[in-house]
């Protein structure tokens, strides 16, 4: 299989494709019992299975909340069986106001993220966007913490739902090299049309890491890929994540379709309803 397409984020060589967490962590935006489904179902052995077909197809980036427990062992175990490391993009919480839990103050948050070999370490939305003063437009604090970032060497980005939350940090001159943004056909979890995030993202400074391309779930693949990928820039991103091993070789022969403009080729699901159709589908 063809290594994926790269692109760089802050000196860092990238995968544009980067694996998401949801699915392993299990965070549906679908239901509680969805959510008790993935976690029960992702055991550090599936995880690995899974994150081995990203790796042999030089998807060699995920991003998630941490990277402890079967998730980050399931890393290690894939970084030992390929010999190919995986840049880790966290993405934590932390207190912003005070008296709050010691060991949530920052700077241990961001000694942990780097002791989990973190390469980037973006604020979670939570954090973002409770900073993000519309009135004054800009995002109150964030230098804070991205010099602290930088002192734990890690690199430091943001992520956000807010649009206006890239627009203000390329505006205040913000220390980030990347953004995250939510940014699919459906507009699932987008505060503004889609066609305004668009243009947010294509004229964003710095590299855009978006995510829920299939608005979790909501969008055939076909569509939701084709759409993202047709839309951003040659240096952005789109993170996505999947349940099985087969689901990212699906994932990653359509992405590379698409990225190739052509028309994505592959079997189609067969239910009794098709069955006069199927000589047309082939």
């Amino acid at each position: 299989m063809t290594d994926f397409p790269r692109t760089m984020v802050g000196g860092v060589s990238m995968p544009r494709l980067l694996v998401g967490t949801n699915w392993f962590l299990g965070y549906s935006h679908t239901s509680r019992a969805q959510d008790k489904f993935i976690r029960d179902l992702q055991t550090r052995e599936r995880m690995a299975d899974i994150l081995t077909v990203f790796a042999e197809a030089g998807v060699d980036a995920i991003m998630g909340p941490h990277f402890t427990d079967a998730l980050g062992q399931a890393v290690d175990d894939v970084e030992q069986k390929t010999g190919k490391p995986f840049t880790r993009i966290i993405t934590p919480h932390f207190n912003i106001l005070p008296d709050g839990p010691a060991d949530m103050e920052p700077d241990r948050v961001f000694a942990r993220c780097k002791e989990q070999g973190a390469t980037f370490c973006l604020p979670h939305m939570a954090i973002t966007d409770a900073l993000v003063d519309r009135r004054a437009k800009q995002i109150r604090d964030l230098d804070i913490y991205t010099r602290l970032i930088r002192e734990h060497d890690m690199i430091p980005g943001l992520s956000t739902h807010m649009p206006e939350s890239v627009v203000y940090a390329d505006a205040q001159g913000a220390d980030v090299e990347t953004y995250i943004q939510i940014y699919n056909a459906a507009g699932f979890l987008m505060q503004v049309e889609a066609d305004w995030v668009m243009r947010i993202i294509n004229n964003a400074k710095h590299p855009v890491m978006s995510i829920k391309p299939l608005a979790a779930g909501r969008l055939l693949p076909v569509v939701g890929l084709s759409f993202v990928w047709n839309t951003l820039r040659d240096q952005d991103m789109v993170t996505i994540g999947t349940t099985t091993a087969d689901e990212a070789r699906e994932i990653i022969d359509l992405s590379l379709q698409i990225l190739e403009r052509r028309t994505p080729d592959y079997e189609l699901q067969g239910t009794r309803s098709k069955a006069s159709l199927q000589t047309a589908a082939g």
